[in-house]
């Protein structure tokens, strides 16, 4: 049976939302007053990277009762494709904050100090993403399989 809540990433437009959301978030800080564009590519960076971090690696759980409660603990990028590593919407949502990184690197042309910002965010990003990072968790408590408790 298909989960619900996690699904969506693998229906058509799902990858062009993505994409929308980081063209929305663009055009948004680009239009505050006084506003560089160095600021607004970093901006658009972390916006992008916390509203991912938050959804896919924070929030753990289902709102749905179809599965009785077998992904309570679990983050939505953990209940994706059921846990398979290396599917397509897993690949591009690795690779997308990495493109926004380069992007945002580029029109701040290379300073130290906001590359230093957009490589962290990346890197928090990224890290939750690893393989190895199943069922643990970079600001919280990692998960014990039941049957691995005491």
């Amino acid at each position: 049976m298909d989960n619900p809540n996690s699904s969506w990433v693998n229906h058509r437009g799902a990858w062009v939302t993505n994409v929308a959301m980081i063209v929305g978030l663009k055009i948004v800080f680009s239009s505050i007053p006084g506003m560089s564009s160095e600021a607004s590519w970093t901006l658009t960076n972390l916006s992008y990277n916390l509203g991912t971090f938050i959804m896919f690696h924070w929030v753990s759980g289902t709102p749905f009762t179809l599965n009785q409660n077998e992904n309570a603990d679990l983050t939505l990028w953990e209940q994706m494709d059921g846990g398979l590593q290396f599917t397509p919407s897993k690949k591009f949502l690795f690779g997308l904050p990495i493109v926004l990184f380069l992007l945002s690197t580029h029109y701040t042309h290379y300073d130290f100090a906001t590359f230093m910002i957009n490589l962290t965010s990346l890197s928090v990003v990224l890290v939750s993403k690893l393989p190895s990072m199943h069922m643990k968790r970079l600001f919280g408590d990692d998960i014990i399989p039941a049957d691995k408790g005491d």
